[in-house]
């Protein structure tokens, strides 16, 4: 009688769209008279060994709960009525749809990064989060500028570019020069020295499709290094085949990187159609002179914030399970998929939750992470500050892969830990996903706290569609599907819950 009674006050509490346990119990029984009806020419001895397995599934689950001591089954019903209502809530679309239309593009430096976070503030506290603030971020900025490119010869043609973040500009009247093809980044390294001396580099690599996105390390590796990798070679000027997987006119920007000890090039990327046309004027044998004019340039040094919000816990208010995604965004798109889809999830999640009667156990921390694009700047700046409280942090969980559908949970938790993993992903079953390893990875704004040895969970969406857009002036709110948006939701909040009421912990310095 005690859970049903915790669940009724839940279901009032919560949302009117809240069954009652008592409920669900009469709804399984009614769907159980019909089933009865439709199956009258079942055996009774079938019958009788089909309940049999149902109890004995049944026990098993809670001897795992009990044994363990990690989770009552409270916090499990209470757990599965959080996920039904995030999917039906649809909170996390209004959430995406108010930072996309309110702010929009919020590159780390701009107007827009400062009026996002204003708009993380207020919409946290909107939300009604026990505690909201924020923590500063400084680094150095950069301003994209111009951005053209034509074939001059020997078939005049304009292209589609985008420089990639942090290069240098080209002179005002620009930089024309033939075109040197390599197929891969390690064909440039293993070039002769001064091979494309005097030319513009051009890297052919195409990304390959992937629903965990793992056709992204070995492309992205061109647009980090490339244009040291070329300087070396004694190029001018370096041009990639774009970092995606889709087949749009439009290119895909993103961070580069210089060496000290390299002469710096100016960098951009081709949009795929005009990176296949480059190829196929190379095919005929003919030199090929590309102009490429950037106007890109370093701009002042800023400050931007990590914004912060809490559901203070119950009982252990100074621990806390963090979530989150990253606030900022290129300049290209509005930053729907990349990341107001994570900021939004989370958000929603942790909302969710703070409508209950009771505060769970421990704290739920949504952080919006600061300047993530441009190197992780904001969760390195957040790992520093909070250094001292490491042993605080329960778990953590980054959303920051799009909007698509979570199909697979990996947790890196102490062995002891474990059954608390798969409990979780044992209730997000109904959800289409399942349990993967013990080696998550818990997202990008994470790796420097999770280098610190805490614990993390990886919620995995289905990127198979994801670098279509990615960095792309595509990255906008109708690439987001509001039914996928609340599965996540609905992913996070049991795991989030979960995670602040378990007896225990997960483990530290966890490898």
């Amino acid at each position: 009688m005690q859970i049903n009674k915790k669940i009724f006050v839940l279901s009032l509490l919560v949302s009117s769209a809240l069954v009652f346990t008592a409920c669900d119990k009469n709804k399984g029984a009614d769907a159980q008279t019909n089933n009865k009806t439709s199956e009258l020419a079942a055996t009774s001895q079938t019958q009788e060994q089909t309940s049999k397995e149902a109890n004995r599934e049944k026990v098993n689950n809670e001897e795992i709960i009990n044994v363990d001591g990690f989770l009552s089954a409270d916090d499990i019903a209470i757990a599965q009525q959080l996920r039904d209502e995030a999917l039906k809530s649809s909170k996390g679309y209004s959430i995406v749809e108010s930072l996309t239309t309110e702010v929009g593009p919020r590159m780390a430096g701009t107007a827009g990064d400062a009026a996002a976070v204003v708009w993380g503030e207020a919409k946290l506290k909107e939300l009604g989060f026990d505690k909201v603030w924020k923590e500063p971020v400084t680094f150095k900025t950069w301003k994209r500028g111009i951005e053209t490119a034509e074939v001059v010869a020997p078939f005049p043609q304009p292209l589609v570019i985008t420089a990639l973040g942090f290069s240098i500009g080209t002179a005002p009247e620009g930089l024309s020069a033939e075109i040197k093809a390599y197929d891969t980044l390690d064909d440039l390294k293993k070039a002769p020295e001064n091979d494309a001396k005097g030319k513009i580099v051009f890297i052919k690599y195409r990304m390959k499709k992937a629903r965990d996105g793992s056709g992204y390390g070995p492309a992205v590796a061109a647009r980090g290094s490339g244009a040291v990798e070329a300087a070396k070679k004694g190029a001018v000027g370096i041009l990639i085949r774009s970092i995606g997987t889709d087949s749009h006119r439009m290119a895909h920007t993103g961070m580069m990187r210089y060496s000290a000890e390299v002469q710096k090039i100016p960098a951009a990327a081709l949009s795929a159609p005009d990176a296949d046309l480059l190829e196929n004027m190379l095919n005929r044998d003919k030199p090929v002179t590309v102009k490429m004019t950037l106007g890109a340039y370093d701009g002042p040094e800023y400050t931007s914030y990590n914004v912060i919000g809490e559901i203070t816990g119950s009982e252990k208010p100074e621990e806390y399970v963090l979530i989150g995604g990253h606030l900022d965004s290129w300049d290209l798109g509005t930053g729907a998929l990349d990341d107001g889809a994570g900021i939004a999830i989370t958000a929603a999640a942790a909302e969710l939750i703070s409508r209950l009667p009771e505060r769970p156990k421990r704290s739920i921390r949504v952080v919006m992470f600061a300047n993530e694009e441009q190197g992780l700047v904001g969760a390195r700046a957040y790992a520093e500050a909070h250094k001292d409280e490491l042993h605080n942090i329960i778990t953590a969980a980054e959303s920051d892969f799009g909007a698509g559908p979570i199909w697979r949970i990996d947790s890196r938790v102490k062995p002891e830990a474990l059954p608390v993993a798969k409990k979780i992903a044992e209730l997000l079953k109904p959800l289409g996903i399942k349990y993967g390893n013990n080696r998550a990875g818990g997202g990008p704004d994470l790796i420097p706290l999770r280098q610190k040895g805490i614990s993390v969970f990886s919620l995995r969406q289905d990127g198979t569609d994801y670098f279509d857009f990615h960095h792309t002036p595509d990255d906008t709110l109708d690439k987001i599907n509001k039914e996928h948006l609340d599965q996540n939701t609905a992913a996070y909040v049991v795991f989030a819950y979960l995670a602040a009421q378990m007896e225990g912990d997960f483990g530290q310095k966890v490898e």
